[in-house]
C-alpha cells in the first residue's frame, strides 16, 4: 500500500476568486509547498500548460503533478464531444505522469458565481441521471484506457452534492467512474465520508481532505450566501481546525487498503488564514491520523 501526501495550491491562490492570493508568485507557492514536505501538487491556474515548461518548473521543487480539476459539460454534449474537448488537459497530465483525472460537471454549476446563493444549486431531473451516468461512464472508460484513474469530484453548487445524488451517481455509472472523496464537500452536503468508504470502496480512487466550520456554514445558508461568500467567510479550513474526525477516516481507508494520493485542499482567504501555517497544521494532522489509523507506518 502506497500513500502519498499532496496539496492543492488553492489556499495560496484561488482560481475562482483571483483577488484571493492572485498576486502571490507561483515560485513562492511551490517553494512553500516543498518546504512543508508535500510530495505532489495539483494543477492550479497559475501553472504553465506547456509540458516541458511545467515539468522543469515542478522538477525544481521536486514535486509530482497529482492531477487537476477538469470541468465537464456532459449535460449539454455527448461523451464523444467531451472526449474531444479534454484532449489538451489529458495530454498534459499524461506527459507529466499524473495518475488521476479529476472531473466535475459544471455546465449548470453555480459554485463559481458569487452573486448566486447556494440555495439555487441546480437539481438534475431524475430522468436525466441515466443519460448523464452513461456519458460519464464512457468518458471514464476512455480515460482509463489512457492510463489514468477517472475521479469524479462531488462539489457544492453542482448537480452532485447530497446523499441522494451519491446514490443516483453510484446507480447510474459503471465502476470505471471513480470518486474523488472530498471530506469537506461531503459533510456540508450531508454525506458521511465513512459510509462512502464502507459502502463503495471500489469507487474511492482519490481523496481530498479539507475540514469544515459547521456553524459558519449554517449561518451562510441562513442568509442565502453564495459558495464563494462561504469561502471568504471561512466555511472551510484544514484538518485539525474543524469538526471532522480524521483518525476514523484514515482507519476506514486502511480497512479498504486505499492506495494513492491524500490531498490537502482547503480554500480560504490567504490574507486571513496564512497558507503556510495552515498547510503545516493540515499535513501534520493527516500524517498523525494516518499513522494512528494504520494507513502508513
Amino acid at each position: 500500500m502506497t500513500i502519498k501526501f499532496g496539496v492543492s495550491p488553492i489556499a495560496w491562490a484561488n482560481d475562482d476568486m483571483p483577488e484571493l492570493g492572485g498576486d502571490t508568485p507561483l515560485d513562492d507557492i511551490l517553494s512553500e509547498i516543498q518546504s512543508l514536505g508535500f510530495e505532489g501538487v495539483e494543477l492550479g491556474g497559475k501553472f504553465p500548460r506547456e509540458p516541458n515548461e511545467l515539468r522543469e518548473l515542478l522538477g525544481q521543487y521536486q514535486l509530482d503533478l497529482i492531477g487537476g480539476w477538469y470541468s465537464t459539460n456532459l449535460l449539454i454534449q455527448d461523451a464523444d464531444a467531451e472526449i474531444a474537448a479534454m484532449q489538451g488537459h489529458l495530454a498534459l497530465l499524461k506527459e507529466l505522469g499524473s495518475e488521476v483525472f479529476v472531473a466535475a460537471e459544471t455546465s449548470n454549476a453555480i459554485h463559481g458565481k458569487r452573486s448566486i446563493s447556494l440555495g439555487e444549486t441546480p437539481e438534475l431531473d431524475p430522468t436525466r441521471w441515466p443519460e448523464f451516468g452513461d456519458r460519464l461512464t464512457k468518458v471514464a472508460r476512455y480515460v482509463g484506457k489512457q492510463g489514468l484513474k477517472f475521479a469524479y469530484h462531488h462539489h457544492l453548487g453542482t448537480v452532485f452534492v447530497s446523499q441522494d445524488h451519491l446514490e443516483k451517481f453510484l446507480a447510474n455509472t459503471g465502476d470505471e467512474v471513480g470518486l474523488t472523496l472530498d471530506t469537506g464537500h461531503a459533510v456540508l452536503g450531508g454525506i458521511d465520508p465513512l459510509d462512502v468508504i464502507d459502502s463503495a470502496p471500489e469507487r474511492v480512487v482519490h481523496v481530498h481532505c479539507k475540514d469544515v466550520r459547521i456553524e459558519t456554514f449554517k449561518q451562510n445558508c441562513e442568509r442565502d450566501a453564495s459558495f464563494l461568500d462561504g469561502v471568504v467567510d471561512g466555511i472551510f479550513t484544514v484538518p485539525g481546525d474543524g469538526s471532522i474526525e480524521y483518525l476514523e477516516i484514515m482507519k476506514q481507508l486502511h480497512k479498504i487498503e486505499y492506495s494513492g494520493w491524500i490531498v490537502l485542499e482547503a480554500e480560504q482567504d490567504p490574507a486571513v488564514a496564512n497558507p503556510h501555517d495552515y498547510a503545516r497544521l493540515g499535513l501534520d494532522t493527516l500524517r498523525k491520523s494516518a499513522i494512528q489509523g494504520g494507513l502508513i507506518r
